[in-house]
């Protein structure tokens, strides 16, 4: 962790095979490890940048994803939606690859709009209100992410839950559909992350937005709006 972390990391959050066989393309897969991915929640460099975060109600972590092919999908995260804010909107989140490569899956509650993101070390994705999301590690190197959320809500798994994942699989041979959807859009891919919202980049990565209220205030109101995903 020394090389693209300097700080102190708390103890992990361990996300097992069993946790994530209800949302795989193959959940009778056997074979896998049994810890997928490890989260390092509540992340700081320094006390007073705890307190920052704490005072903000916004939360940096570190999510750890070492490379596996699952019965022949690549590994994932378990995917969520967030909530919506007091403002109408939902959530935001935002992410960094630390290092290795990722897909961001995004998905409209109503399917209406199913995004792969690709991403690469010190790419930063805007996660905009609306969209569900599943990381993915297509590469074989350990994928490494940071993120600042808002403290404000719990993440919503249930609806990933109840179709047995996105609305896509990202199998070794290309992008699969969920054939639990009654609604299978088909899947945008981009080039490349999108434009970020004004001011939503530092110096230090996402960590360098620390301190910055009007930077990260999107991320605890989100009521002024962000456009959708871009065709690039």
């Amino acid at each position: 962790m020394a090389t693209f972390w300097d700080g102190p990391l708390p103890p992990p959050q361990a996300r097992t095979m069993d946790e994530l066989r209800g949302v795989l393309a193959d959940p009778g897969c056997t074979d896998h490890p049994s810890s997928l991915y490890l989260m390092y929640r509540s992340c700081a460099r320094s006390d007073s940048d705890r307190a920052w975060l704490l005072r903000h109600d916004l939360r940096f972590d570190i999510t750890v994803i070492p490379s596996a092919v699952l019965c022949g999908e690549y590994v994932k995260t378990k995917g969520h939606y967030h909530p919506v804010a007091p403002g109408g909107a939902e959530y935001p989140e935002l992410y960094e690859v630390l290092s290795g490569t990722a897909f961001f899956l995004l998905q409209r509650r109503d399917c209406s709009d199913v995004v792969a993101v690709p991403a690469r070390e010190d790419d930063v994705v805007f996660i905009p209100p609306g969209y569900g999301h599943v990381t993915i590690n297509p590469g074989t190197e350990t994928l490494v992410l940071a993120n600042i959320v808002s403290t404000r809500f719990e993440s919503d798994y249930a609806p990933y839950e109840r179709h047995r994942g996105a609305v896509y699989y990202c199998m070794e041979d290309g992008w699969v559909a969920n054939p639990a959807y009654e609604t299978v859009p088909p899947l945008r891919c981009l080039h490349r992350p999108p434009a970020l919202p004004p001011g939503l980049c530092g110096d230090d990565g996402i960590y360098g937005l620390l301190g910055s209220c009007d930077a990260l205030r999107p991320l605890n109101d989100p009521s002024g709006g962000v456009d959708p995903f871009p065709v690039i």
